[in-house]
């Protein structure tokens, strides 16, 4: 019997699907809009994340996962519901759904993406964790007695893994992503300038002027925000220096964690880990000169991987796909 199969990246800040055959068909913001009035769903994804911010007490435009972890288990399921059904692939049957979640979340967590997907309308739920399809979806030959190291960044959480035999060696989750960045932008903003500026504000300027390093030509944004004092809308010029003075704490607490990786990573994985380099995946590992400052801070080469942002959701379609040789890699299934 045919039975359709989804590879989803259920991201923090963002959901991309990846059906076989057609690759990545969604690639939409995780936000839910809702009635405060009747809790009835009104918007999901694009349509919801235009919403944030700008909507009237009677709406509510809510982030349903945290830190890379199901923090609201109905909007979950509501939006899981919405893109197995926008992908258009469980029309007859039931499809088979594998979903990507952090290395570090509890059983617990794992269990709520599992029951979340069931409930969402999925005939089986595998879990696999971030580090192991990122890799896959970076072409790292993860099956070969040789050490890879990931490093995969994403809106709510950096996992950071050294990978030999198809299996995790050493790893470290830190809940340190995009997310936290733009919260320290907007904050750095608020207190050097006077002024308040919103989430997709603080997201335009990371991406737009955002460096991990100081640059010796400053790029500068103009911004636009709330005055702190009169109240009334102002303009301001921010530089990229801001912004990399801003996020000093955030990237100091990813360098910890790769050390920590290091640290724990036998000296025969070592070695080949010095050789090869570490890989980084994920939307957030895009921030301008980021695989530069890894490298310094850890004295191993560092390369961001193509299409980074499509890492994860490529690799659980190919491990979907490939059940049989990834079955020791994918760690509960219902």
């Amino acid at each position: 019997m045919f039975v359709p199969k989804i590879g989803i990246d259920l991201g923090t800040t963002y959901v991309l699907v990846y059906v076989p055959k057609r690759g990545v068909i969604i690639n939409e913001p995780s936000v839910v809009a809702v009635s405060s009035i009747d809790r009835k769903i009104l918007a999901v994804g694009k349509e919801a994340k235009d919403m944030l911010g700008r909507t009237p007490d009677t709406i509510v435009a809510h982030r349903p996962l945290k830190d890379g972890v199901i923090a609201n288990f109905q909007m979950t399921e509501a939006m899981l519901r919405y893109f197995i059904n926008k992908a258009g692939v469980g029309r007859f049957f039931r499809p088979e759904v594998m979903v990507a979640v952090p290395g570090g979340i509890t059983s617990t967590e794992r269990r709520a993406v599992v029951d979340a997907s069931i409930r969402a309308g999925a005939r089986a739920a595998y879990i696999i964790k971030e580090p192991i399809v990122a890799a896959i979806g970076a072409d790292i030959p993860i099956g070969s007695a040789s050490g890879h190291m990931i490093i995969d960044i994403g809106g709510g959480t950096m996992e950071a893994a050294v990978i030999s035999l198809g299996g995790i060696v050493s790893s470290a989750s830190v809940r340190i992503g995009g997310n936290k960045l733009d919260a320290a932008i907007a904050e750095h903003v608020r207190r050097k300038y006077g002024l308040a500026v919103g989430e997709r504000t603080s997201e335009d300027i990371k991406i737009g002027i955002g460096s991990a390093t100081y640059m010796d030509e400053k790029l500068t944004m103009e911004v636009r925000g709330r005055d702190m004092v009169t109240g009334l809308p102002r303009v301001v010029t921010v530089t990229s220096s801001d912004v990399t003075d801003a996020i000093q704490h955030e990237l100091a607490g990813m360098i910890a964690a790769l050390k920590e990786v290091l640290n724990n990573t036998p000296p025969e994985l070592s070695a080949d880990v010095m050789e090869k380099g570490m890989i980084l995946s994920g939307g957030s590992s895009q921030l301008r000169n980021l695989a530069m400052l890894f490298a310094e801070a850890t004295g191993v080469p560092a390369y961001v991987a193509d299409e980074p942002q499509l890492c994860v959701v490529k690799g659980t379609g190919i491990a979907l796909d490939n059940l049989a040789s990834y079955k020791r890699s994918v760690m509960a299934n219902k």
